[in-house]
């Protein structure tokens, strides 16, 4: 498959936030490598061109580079950027409801999805912690994870929205073996990683030194890496997460405990660069690793570098599993 035949549906996310103008700022830099179709309103994506001139930055040709599925929701009069309400919770979600239905549909080829925020989809009826719940719930999947992917990186939590006072008891053998199962395949199929090498983090300092900082690595944790060695998973740890990272170059991926042990080190390395994919879905889907930025947004400043990064992995995950299968 050709870099030009691969079609991107791209949600706009939050319309106040600044997924529309990383958008648009994002497109001119992807130079055409893909046909793309963004989801959302007119009004919104003429509000952050606007912007974007006006900071002086460029925006797309949008009779060459890009084309729109309207999604009316909004009035140009109830458009604040910055300003959440549950009006823009439910523009979100029809967003990315409507291009995700492309998807399944087989009338695009990936899933791009700008920021959205979770409370005021919440305000609006929808009761997903985010895109890669409701995701995983329309297409059908019971196996699931985050995976963040960065130029030097890449992290998968095995609990992710959720208070720290809980991960201890949220984790299980039974949910680290499937997340680490999970990542093997997803490296094998759309990374096209032969052999995957697997890291796995412990969840205490010092991996919980022989029991006195815990119990959880040798009753949970340990449990799960001989099951998935058993299997001929090559996979390693419990590692104290404190020098894990700095051994990253010896693994295609880490397996994390908790939503921070992951996050943090990679946006630290690639705040800019990285980006989150949804593991065990039968699309691909990618999004920029960070929020809706409301403080910035409706300025024409927000770096779209993320956005870049989202668009150009969705077109290589496209590509690689297309020559796998060919």
């Amino acid at each position: 498959m050709s870099r030009e035949q691969v079609r991107l549906a791209i949600s706009m996310g939050d319309p106040v936030g600044v997924g529309p103008e990383i958008i648009l700022g994002a497109i001119p830099i992807f130079a055409g490598n893909a046909d793309i179709t963004v989801y959302g309103d007119l009004g919104v994506l003429k509000a952050a061109a606007a912007a974007l001139s006006e900071a002086g930055r460029p925006g797309p040709d949008n009779e060459r580079e890009i084309s729109l599925e309207a999604v009316t929701v909004l009035a140009d009069s109830e458009l604040r950027f910055g300003n959440s309400t549950q009006l823009t919770g439910d523009a979100s979600y029809r967003y990315v409801m409507t291009a995700m239905h492309a998807v399944l549909a087989g009338e695009a080829d990936a899933l791009v999805t700008a920021p959205i925020n979770k409370n005021s989809w919440m305000a609006a009826g929808h009761q997903y912690p985010g895109h890669t719940e409701l995701l995983a719930e329309r297409a059908e999947v019971s196996e699931y994870a985050m995976m963040l992917v960065g130029p030097s990186l890449r992290v998968v939590p095995v609990t992710t929205h959720i208070p720290l006072s809980e991960v201890s008891r949220s984790i299980s053998t039974e949910k680290i073996l499937s997340t680490i199962k999970l990542v093997n395949g997803s490296l094998r199929e759309w990374f096209g990683v032969d052999a995957p090498h697997i890291a796995c983090a412990a969840l205490n300092p010092h991996a919980g030194e022989g029991g006195r900082m815990g119990h959880e690595e040798e009753k949970i944790i340990l449990p799960a890496i001989e099951a998935a060695a058993s299997e001929g998973i090559m996979v390693e740890g419990p590692l104290p997460a404190d020098t894990l990272f700095s051994r990253r170059a010896d693994y295609d991926a880490i397996v994390c405990m908790y939503h921070d042990q992951a996050l943090v080190p990679i946006k630290t390395l690639h705040p800019f660069e990285s980006v989150n994919m949804t593991l065990g879905l039968p699309f691909v889907r990618t999004s920029p690793d960070h929020g809706t930025a409301y403080d910035i947004a409706g300025k024409g400043i927000a770096k779209p570098e993320s956005m870049l990064a989202a668009m150009e992995m969705a077109v290589r995950l496209v590509e690689t599993r297309h020559d796998m299968d060919a």
